[in-house]
């Protein structure tokens, strides 16, 4: 199969377990190889709280973009398509069918679409930072807003380092950011399958699964992870859970009350991922918990006409 598949949705839906039982029906290791689309589990030592599937797990199935990064260092979209497509072309030459799954929206974007980067510039860059600090997320939003309403609809206003990125490109570019935003144009064929829940159930997973991270570990990997500098990176330090645990670690709240913003954070965070793919009309929908599931993403993936409708 030369199709790229990619199984998406919000976090805790199931997506991991979905793509090793998928990997499963089309044959296993022999015919399979899985991309990570999670930027947080890009980098190395942050398992417990990014939920990677532990190795033991994997049922031998070969995992791509998963633990390539240092705590220290800034995951990148530009970068991260870069390697993943090379690891989809490898995969493809091998004769394997590459299956993509995780729930970062623009990672996967990156991946499946038509996508170019604008260039970057230093000191505009390290000029907004320094306003990003004094001014604060919500005021450059703000002006993000003024400049390009549509860019700052689909960016989040607490995500400063997206909003600086988009206020770098529309001050190097003199374009709007929303112009660099991809369209639905697939880059290479691929189809999509959305896991959907409905959102009480899905709150519950989040729920169980903060409670389970913190049975697992997750406090004892922080632990680790801070005498590393953690609490002083730029990107891994706003995980959620990491975030939080770090809080608590410096006495400015209760375990509780970090497992209560934890499970907080991901139920805002899924419905966020929720809206993202809502509007991308490319993707199936299914529900993991119906018994045809499987068989429906069998029958749409081997239809070649799902692939090439929006190349």
């Amino acid at each position: 199969m030369s199709t790229l598949v990619a199984i998406v949705g919000p976090t805790a839906s199931g997506k991991s377990d979905f793509a090793l039982d998928l990997a499963d029906a089309l044959g296993g290791p022999p015919s399979v190889e899985i991309i990570g689309a999670d930027a947080m589990q890009l980098y190395r030592g942050m398992d417990v709280g990014t939920a990677k599937v532990p190795q033991g797990e994997r049922r031998g199935i070969q995992h791509h973009q998963i633990d390539v990064i240092d705590i220290h260092e800034d995951a990148s979209v530009a970068a991260y398509q870069k390697h993943a497509r090379e690891d989809a072309s490898t995969i493809m030459g091998a004769g394997k069918t590459p299956v993509v799954v995780g729930g970062s929206g623009l990672y996967l974007r990156a991946l499946l679409d038509k996508m170019e980067f604008p260039g970057t510039d230093p000191k505009v860059r390290a000029r907004l930072e320094d306003e990003l600090v004094t001014e604060g997320a919500a005021s450059l939003h703000a002006r993000l807003e003024s400049l390009d309403p549509k860019a700052a609809e689909r960016i989040d206003p607490r995500n400063g380092r997206r909003t600086v990125r988009a206020l770098e490109v529309i001050e190097i570019t003199g374009k709007p950011f929303s112009a660099s935003l991809p369209e639905y144009r697939y880059h290479q064929p691929a189809v999509q399958i959305g896991i959907s829940l409905p959102v009480e159930v899905l709150d519950q997973k989040i729920a169980a699964r903060t409670q389970r991270m913190f049975e697992l570990g997750l406090v004892e990997e922080v632990q680790g992870l801070a005498k590393m500098g953690l609490a002083d990176t730029k990107t891994a330090s706003r995980a959620t859970g990491y975030r939080q645990v770090l809080d608590m670690l410096d006495g400015e709240i209760s375990e509780e009350d970090a497992k209560e913003a934890i499970a907080l954070a991901t139920r805002q965070l899924a419905r966020r991922q929720i809206k993202w793919f809502r509007r991308d009309p490319r993707i199936t929908w299914v529900d993991p918990r119906d018994e045809d599931s499987l068989g429906r993403v069998l029958q749409t993936i081997r239809d070649p006409q799902n692939a090439e409708a929006f190349l």
